[in-house]
């Protein structure tokens, strides 16, 4: 008997969605940083056995769309509940249960109509036993169907029972990819996603939500892996905070970037990094479906 399915998590911003991803497949295939809206697509990692097959799925934060790049993101969240064998749904310990009503809503039915629903409270390692007992009852009480689930994903807290939980709850299938595939997305998207996690990190305010990154040249060769990457943002006066004063903001990112790159790889990397202007590319259908985006 060989088990395989699609097991999707959801849930608002900062509730470690990413976090528990990467601890479940064992690698490190989301981002993380403390800022909201850290993930824009979605992301899939595969977890193979000898019996199964898990095809995880992290998702975008729910959130209220301000502008056209933001309803793609909400749209790879719901995405996420038509195609859910399992679904992973993850709050935590500080998170508003009232925040995103409507779509806790579409989770509560699709745990009422027979999906399997696990809802997962994050980050148990920062509240007292008395809190975690009432939040337990709380949840219990909403989703009466779900399996409610206190974890740590950081700490790595109750993730081994919850893996072995979502095994048992897969339907029996054989496997949907080459047991050796790790994701479905190509190395690119990776350098992408490490580079804008280095300006997450290092700049602030309205700068790393401007910022698209497009990687233009991937050469391995033997012992070395050539890229060449744009950082695009909305505006000249971002062009000129990216790069800082004498190129020194852009070349902390790309030190900071190549070593992640190299860790991830496993191989020596050059990288170039260059800065250019994409007006508006947030609200431009066209630009957002260049970018990987629109699913349409």
């Amino acid at each position: 008997m060989h088990r395989a399915g699609f097991v999707n998590i959801v849930g608002n911003p900062n509730v470690g969605k990413s976090t528990l991803m990467n601890a479940l497949v064992g690698e490190r295939l989301s981002i993380i940083t403390s800022k909201a809206q850290t993930t824009r697509h979605r992301i899939m990692g595969i977890v193979n056995g000898e019996d199964f097959q898990i095809v995880y799925s992290d998702t975008p934060g729910v959130l209220k769309p301000n502008y056209r790049l933001q309803e793609q993101m909400l749209e790879f969240s719901r995405s996420a509940l038509v195609d859910a064998d399992v679904l992973l749904y993850v709050t935590d310990v500080q998170d508003s249960p009232d925040r995103n009503a409507d779509f806790l809503e579409k989770v509560r039915r699709m745990s009422a109509s027979g999906t399997r629903v696990f809802l997962i409270i994050n980050k148990i390692d920062l509240t007292t036993q008395q809190t975690l007992e009432q939040l337990v009852q709380y949840w219990q009480k909403l989703l009466p169907e779900a399996a409610v689930r206190p974890i740590s994903a950081r700490e790595k807290f109750g993730v081994d029972a919850l893996m072995e939980e979502i095994k048992d709850a897969l339907p029996e299938c054989p496997p949907f990819f080459d047991k050796d595939q790790l994701t479905d997305r190509p190395a690119r998207f990776f350098v992408d996603e490490i580079i804008r996690e280095k300006i997450l990190l290092n700049y602030d305010k309205e700068i790393p939500y401007s910022v698209e990154v497009e990687v233009e040249t991937f050469r391995e060769e033997d012992a070395l892996i050539r890229i060449s990457a744009v950082i695009y943002v909305e505006r000249e006066s971002q062009k000129g905070i990216i790069i800082g004063r004498a190129g020194a903001a852009l070349k902390k990112v790309g030190t900071m970037a190549r070593r992640d790159i190299e860790a991830f790889f496993g191989k020596q990397v050059f990288l170039q990094l260059f800065v250019k202007v994409d007006k508006d590319w947030r609200s431009s259908r066209t630009r957002l479906r260049h970018y990987g985006y629109d699913l349409s």
